[in-house]
């Protein structure tokens, strides 16, 4: 019972601190989308050269979607328990490694100029250059790995719950089935509220 009890306490710190890596983690992908990715440059020879910024949010349209998310997620904790909270943990990792790809991906395109053109709505004809913007594709990163954080910490929430529900049955129901039993022979079967096992009989 006290090693129960001592998991509770434990359990809640893990799942609070999820919770805030979550709410970390959201706004974190919020931040990055609104940061440059990259920049187009362009020139058609009849005015002057052209210069787009492609914030996060133009780059990749799914790092805000992905925010509200982890924050539905973070909000979503305090009514889960038991398997539920082991598969929200699951969604939850695969969608750090959704988020950490998007962040990645910046440094592993071979040439952002092709994509940046088309989302800056800029002829190739007249794409002059490009230029990536690291900064933002590292708070995503960042957000990803605060996202697994918060996933491994409620797994290892749920799995401790378990083992605390499962050890708290061990050592109750056999003090439940003693006092059952004195109660019957005392009183012939009589209901009344069963007496609480001594702490010697329990050791």
């Amino acid at each position: 019972m006290a090693e129960a009890s001592a998991r509770r306490p434990d359990r809640r710190w893990m799942t609070r601190i999820a919770q805030a890596a979550l709410v970390v983690a959201a706004g974190a992908l919020w931040v990055a989308s609104r940061l440059p990715w990259v920049v187009i440059r362009s020139f058609d020879g009849l005015g002057p050269p052209r210069e787009v910024t492609l914030s996060g949010g133009a780059w990749s349209t799914a790092l805000l979607p992905l925010a509200i998310l982890l924050l539905a997620g973070a909000v979503a904790v305090i009514a889960v328990r038991g398997w539920l909270l082991r598969a929200m943990a699951g969604l939850l990792a695969v969608v750090s490694l959704a988020v950490g790809y998007l962040g990645i991906g910046l440094w592993a395109l071979p040439d952002v100029a092709l994509r940046g053109a088309e989302l800056a709505h800029v002829s190739m004809l007249t794409l002059v250059g490009s230029e990536r913007r690291y900064a933002g594709a590292g708070v995503t990163v960042a957000a990803a790995a605060f996202a697994l954080i918060a996933a491994v910490l409620l797994m290892r929430s749920a799995s401790d719950g378990g083992a605390a529900r499962s050890g708290a049955t061990k050592y109750v129901t056999p003090a439940t089935r003693r006092s059952i039993a004195r109660r019957d022979d005392a009183g012939g079967g009589t209901l009344e509220r069963p007496q609480t096992p001594e702490i010697s009989e329990r050791m």
